[in-house]
């Protein structure tokens, strides 16, 4: 239940923070769009989350 919880907020606050930060479309985000298919590729956004959480841990655990 914990971790459901943790995995809710996480999502409350990304809808929330995508209204003023541009998360997922950022330049380096690739979108196809082919008919009726779209692949969408967060490159850019998941090496930007990696960075911060990357950062964050590190100082959580000096």
């Amino acid at each position: 239940m914990i971790v459901g919880a943790i995995i809710l907020a996480i999502g409350l606050i990304w809808e929330l923070a995508g209204r003023f930060i541009p998360l997922g479309k950022l330049p380096g985000d690739f979108l196809f769009k082919s008919g009726n298919t779209t692949i969408y590729f967060p490159i850019v956004t998941c090496i930007i989350i990696s960075i911060v959480l990357s950062l964050i841990l590190s100082f959580i655990r000096r």
